[in-house]
């Protein structure tokens, strides 16, 4: 029914031809669009984080090749000296915040952890003509405490978390103080039980 063809096995097996004569194969151009793709999203990707970290007009000065910076940031400036030019700033310590943290044992049992956090507030006399950050300073530190109320130990872990803490504790004593006279956190003691 079936008749068997002959072979040549001396013969090389033929290979489809393309337009130039060389062989044509779906795949390597779909691995080279591939990586073409790749390479492509990865760039992209690697200038929106660089636009995203130095913002768009500093890209476009390193595009075009300016590197000198002829309008000065103001806040950048404030940030590297520390403090506002024309600053006065003053130091208000406060009594040790002692309160109670919420914590897990290693047997993921809950417990109860005393934390004690000795603090000064750092704030610019100058923008506090009024005195409001002196005369609130008990209602500072009583927001202090509501808040450090409500973390828990792992609040407190590596400098991403202090940093984290200081920052709101800022936050709640410009927002007392109603102004942004207060400059900074200074935390002198930090103990977890």
């Amino acid at each position: 029914m079936f008749k068997k063809k002959a072979v040549d096995k001396t013969a090389a097996p033929a290979a489809p031809a393309g337009a130039d004569g060389a062989a044509a194969s779906p795949r390597p151009r779909r691995k080279l669009f591939l990586i073409f793709g790749v390479v492509v999203v990865l760039v992209l990707a690697a200038g929106g984080g660089l636009v995203a970290t130095i913002g768009m007009p500093r890209m476009l000065e390193i595009i075009a090749g300016d590197s000198t910076q002829t309008d000065p940031d103001p806040e950048a400036a404030q940030d590297a000296e520390g403090a506002p030019p024309g600053a006065d700033l003053v130091v208000m310590p406060f009594e040790a915040i002692i309160v109670n943290i919420a914590a897990t044992t290693a047997s993921g049992q809950p417990v109860n952890r005393f934390l004690k956090l000795d603090l000064a507030l750092v704030y610019d006399r100058v923008q506090d003509a009024d005195g409001q950050v002196e005369t609130r300073h008990i209602y500072i530190r009583e927001a202090f405490q509501e808040y450090l109320r409500q973390l828990t130990e792992r609040d407190f872990v590596g400098t991403l978390g202090l940093v984290t803490v200081k920052s709101e504790l800022l936050r709640r004593a410009r927002a007392i103080a109603g102004s942004d006279a207060p400059h900074e956190i200074v935390v002198t003691e930090l103990v977890v039980q």
